[in-house]
């Protein structure tokens, strides 16, 4: 067994069970039909998103309203959908994001739906929960350029808050119990469905054969290394560039904001570190990468497979890896606020 396939070994019995590995390097038959390498859910390194978790519904439909209310930035342009458009998969389809004063920002906006899988928040994970996360776009001066206190005296102004919290918290509108509500909201954002949910739990037929093909090549390649688990993705970091150098082929400078998990850390190890995103939906969620370099699904496909996995894929491969992450789009949540 080569390099890759120990890097495999470790990653996937670190997440998924020692049975996951068993089942992995076991693989398919290469004539045999998809039913053949289709094991019980609770021996996969990937898992289907559930119909719902549990969740507090009056927090979700308060979150809901935060969540679209551009009271929440400075100049009340900006609202946490202005980034995470429900009608665009939780995206902006953006490069990077828009704040106050249509300042750029410094990353692509990751999408918020399945976000509740995620093991940590931001590309260099320095938010380690929803609650977290939800505070610093508030603060960042990019972003929504203001501060809760400010925030609080604008919408303890309107009619519905003040009540809607009131009847949730005795205390009242209070900075953590926005973070709370926005948090709950977030979770409930969730896209079970996919039709690769119902080929793993055993709709054989759910799947095209291309994708069915491209299933078998994103195990067989080493995807699946760093993308699984339920969210397939989003619960580990890594290096943007294991097998070649992706800042150099993208050409200009390298900013603040490639040095990833660095700039949390100091540490040197973590340089160009970036959580690993979720796969869920990936294809209505370009551009892609923590730079928003890329604009094609085939190109970041194209893209890992050279810098992550060192090889070149022929066309009919990419086009099956393109059809199986096609097949990871899950039922949208209701965008109206």
């Amino acid at each position: 067994m080569g390099t890759r396939g120990y890097m495999i070994l470790l990653a996937i019995a670190a997440t998924a069970g020692l049975a996951a590995v068993a089942w992995l390097f076991a693989g398919p038959a290469a004539e045999e039909p998809a039913r053949a390498f289709v094991p019980p859910a609770t021996e996969q390194p990937i898992t289907p998103i559930p119909d719902a978790l549990p969740l507090d519904a009056r927090k979700v439909a308060l979150g809901r309203r935060l969540f679209h209310d551009k009271r929440l930035s400075r100049d009340d342009t900006i609202s946490c959908a202005s980034c995470h458009d429900l009608k665009l998969a939780g995206s902006d389809g953006r490069p990077v994001g828009v704040g106050v004063d249509n300042q750029m920002g410094t990353v692509n906006s990751p999408t918020v739906l399945n976000s509740a899988f995620n093991f940590s928040q931001f590309w260099d994970g320095r938010a380690a929960t929803l609650e977290e996360q939800a505070e610093g776009p508030v603060h960042n001066p990019i972003e929504m350029a203001t501060n809760w206190k400010t925030v609080i005296e604008k919408i303890s102004r309107d009619a519905y808050y003040p009540g809607a919290f009131k009847a949730i918290w005795p205390d009242g509108i209070q900075a953590a119990h926005i973070q709370s509500a926005i948090a709950e909201f977030e979770r409930s954002l969730i896209t079970p469905g996919a039709p690769f949910d119902r080929y793993l739990k055993g709709e054989e037929h759910a799947l095209s054969a291309e994708a069915r093909k491209g299933w078998d090549l994103f195990r067989n390649l080493g995807c699946i290394a760093c993308h699984h688990g339920v969210n397939l993705g989003g619960n580990m970091y890594a290096n943007l560039g294991v097998m070649g150098d992706y800042f150099a082929a993208r050409g200009g400078s390298i900013a603040k904001s490639d040095l990833g998990r660095f700039n949390v850390t100091g540490r040197e190890e973590d340089r160009h570190m970036f959580k690993v995103p979720g796969l869920r939906n990936v294809a209505q969620t370009a551009p892609y990468f923590h730079d928003g370099a890329v604009p094609s699904l085939a190109g970041a496909v194209d893209t890992m497979a050279r810098f992550q996995l060192g090889v070149e894929l022929a066309d009919a491969d990419k086009r099956a890896l393109v059809a199986f992450l096609q097949a990871l789009s899950g039922r949208m949540p209701e965008a109206a606020p």
